[in-house]
C-alpha cells in the first residue's frame, strides 16, 4: 500500500509532498537574498565606494545571467535530467553566494552575482517543471499557490532577516546564510527527488539557438540598461538582430531550444506577457524604497526591512489562498484582478515625497501585496496548465525567464532614469531632490507597463476556455 499522496513512477515510489518541500526551500533562496540584498546596499556602497549606476549592477548582473541561461538550462535538464540539473544548479549558487561574502571590490562582487545567476538558472528551469510533473491537475494549483507563498514569504523575511544581520553583522553574512541553506536543500534533494524527469532522451542539444539566445537577450537587457546612449541603442539592435536570427534557428532545428509554436497558443501567449509586464513595473520598488527609505527618511537597515516586510509578507499570505481558488474558479479572472489592483497601488506611490505620512506607505504596501498576491500563482497556473506535459520544462523555463527579463527591465527603468536625472554620481543629500524626480518618473512608466499587462491579462482571459 502506497501512502496518501504517493505515486509509484518506474517502479519507485515518488512522495509529492516531500518533493515540494525541496522545491520550497529552493524557491526561498533567491528571493531571500535579493530583498535582503536591497537593505544592504548602502553599506555596500560604502565600503566599495560605489556610485548610483554600479549599485543597480549589484542586483542586475544577477537577473541578466540568470535570464540567459535558464532557457538553455530547462532544455539541457529535459535532455540530462531535471534532478541532476537542479541539484548542480543548487551547488553552484551556494558556492559563488558563499565567495560574495569574500568580495574585496563592488566588480569582483558584481561578477560573483553574475556567476551566482547560473546556478540560479539550473533550479529555475526544472523548479516548475518537476512540480508540474508530480501533482494532478486538480490539485496543480494548491501546489503552485504554496510555492508561490513560500517565495513571498522569504521576500518577506528578507528585509527583515536581513535588515537584521545586516545592522549587527554585516552585509557579507547575508551570503553566508544564503550558501547555507542552498546546501540543506542539496542534502534534502538527494534524499527526496528519487526520479531524474528525462523527457527528451536521445536528443540533440540546440547550441547554435542557445547561443543566438543568450547574445540576443544580452543585448537588449544591457542596451536598455546604457539607454539613452547610442551605445545602449546599438546593443538593442544587435539583440533585435540575434533575436530574428534565434526565431530562423529555433523553426528549422529538429530538437530546437524552444519550441517557438507554443506562442500561437494566446492563452500561452498573452499570460506570459502579463507576467512579463507585471515584473517589469514591479520589481524595482523594493529597491526604490530600500533606497528611499534609508537616504531620504533617514531610517537604519533594520528599521526600513520592518517596512519592506509588509508588501511581501501580504503577497504570502494571498498568494497562498489564490492558488487554492484557482483550481475551482478561473484562474485568468484572478490573475485579471490582481493586475488591477497593482495599478491603484502604483498610482498612489506617485504622491510619494519626503514627508509621507508612514500610514500611507503602509496602505500602499498592503495594496501591492494584494495584487501581486492574487495576480501571481493563478497566472503561472494558466501558463502550465495550457500546455501539453511534454512542454512542462519549456514552459517552466519560459516562465522564468520571462520573470527575469520582466525584473531586468524594471531594474534597467531605474537605472535609465537614475542616469538621466542624477547622473553617474554617489547618492549624497545634494542630490535628493533629483533622486525623487527619479521616483515620480518611474511609477509613472511602471503604471503605464501595468496598463498593458492589464490589456494582456484580460486577453488571456477571454481565449481561456477553462472553468
Amino acid at each position: 500500500m502506497k501512502a496518501h499522496g504517493q505515486q509509484t513512477v518506474n517502479q519507485r515510489t515518488v512522495n509529492p509532498n516531500r518533493i515540494l518541500f525541496v522545491l520550497c526551500m529552493a524557491a526561498f533562496l533567491v528571493p531571500f537574498m535579493g530583498s535582503s540584498i536591497n537593505l544592504a546596499l548602502p553599506q555596500i556602497s560604502a565600503a566599495f565606494s560605489l556610485k548610483s549606476i554600479a549599485i543597480t549592477w549589484i542586483s542586475t548582473s544577477y537577473l541578466i545571467t540568470t535570464a540567459i541561461f535558464q532557457m538553455p538550462m530547462a532544455r539541457l535538464a529535459d535532455l540530462i535530467g531535471r534532478r541532476r540539473t537542479f541539484i548542480i544548479g543548487v551547488l553552484i549558487f551556494s558556492v559563488t553566494s558563499c565567495l560574495c561574502g569574500f568580495s574585496v571590490s563592488g566588480n569582483m562582487l558584481i561578477v560573483l552575482r553574475a556567476m551566482s545567476g547560473i546556478g540560479s538558472a539550473m533550479m529555475f528551469g526544472t523548479n516548475m517543471a518537476i512540480l508540474t510533473s508530480v501533482f494532478p491537475q486538480h490539485q496543480r494549483g494548491k501546489a503552485l499557490g504554496i510555492n508561490t507563498s513560500v517565495v513571498y514569504a522569504s521576500i518577506a523575511a528578507g528585509p527583515f532577516l536581513g535588515g537584521l544581520i545586516t545592522h549587527h553583522l554585516g552585509w557579507q553574512s547575508i551570503f553566508f546564510f544564503s550558501a547555507t541553506v542552498g546546501l540543506f536543500v542539496v542534502v534534502f534533494a538527494f534524499i527526496f527527488l528519487n526520479e531524474e524527469w528525462i523527457v527528451s532522451k536521445g536528443e540533440k542539444f540546440d547550441w547554435i539557438g542557445s547561443f543566438s539566445y543568450g547574445i540576443a537577450l544580452f543585448g537588449v537587457i544591457f542596451g536598455f540598461t546604457k539607454l539613452p546612449s547610442l551605445f545602449g541603442a546599438l546593443c538593442i539592435a544587435v539583440g533585435v538582430i540575434f533575436f530574428w536570427l534565434f526565431t530562423l534557428q529555433e523553426n528549422r532545428c529538429s530538437f530546437p531550444l524552444f519550441n517557438i509554436q507554443l506562442f500561437k497558443n494566446k492563452v500561452y501567449l498573452f499570460s506570459s506577457l502579463a507576467a512579463l509586464i507585471n515584473y517589469a513595473a514591479t520589481f524595482a520598488i523594493g529597491f526604490i524604497l530600500s533606497l528611499y527609505l534609508q537616504y531620504i527618511r533617514g531610517f537604519d537597515a533594520q528599521k526600513a526591512g520592518l517596512f519592506l516586510v509588509i508588501q511581501a509578507a501580504i503577497q504570502s499570505a494571498v498568494a497562498l489562498l489564490s492558488g487554492r481558488l484557482s483550481d475551482r474558479i478561473s484562474p485568468s479572472k484572478l490573475a485579471t484582478l490582481g493586475m488591477l489592483i497593482i495599478v491603484v497601488g502604483l498610482t498612489g506611490w506617485l504622491f510619494l515625497s519626503a514627508d509621507t505620512p508612514i500610514w500611507m506607505i503602509v496602505s500602499l504596501s498592503v495594496t501591492m501585496g494584494l495584487g501581486f498576491g492574487i495576480f501571481a500563482s493563478p497566472n503561472t497556473n494558466v501558463i502550465m496548465s495550457s500546455v501539453d506535459k511534454k512542454h512542462y520544462g519549456q514552459a517552466s523555463a519560459t516562465t522564468g525567464t520571462v520573470r527575469l527579463i520582466g525584473q531586468s527591465l524594471s531594474m534597467g527603468i531605474a537605472s535609465m532614469v537614475i542616469s538621466l536625472k542624477m547622473g553617474n554620481r554617489k547618492i549624497t543629500e545634494d542630490v535628493y531632490p533629483q533622486f525623487m524626480e527619479s521616483i515620480h518618473i518611474m511609477f509613472l512608466i511602471f503604471i503605464a507597463l501595468c496598463l498593458v499587462g492589464v490589456f494582456a491579462s484580460m486577453v488571456s482571459r477571454k481565449n481561456n476556455v477553462a472553468p
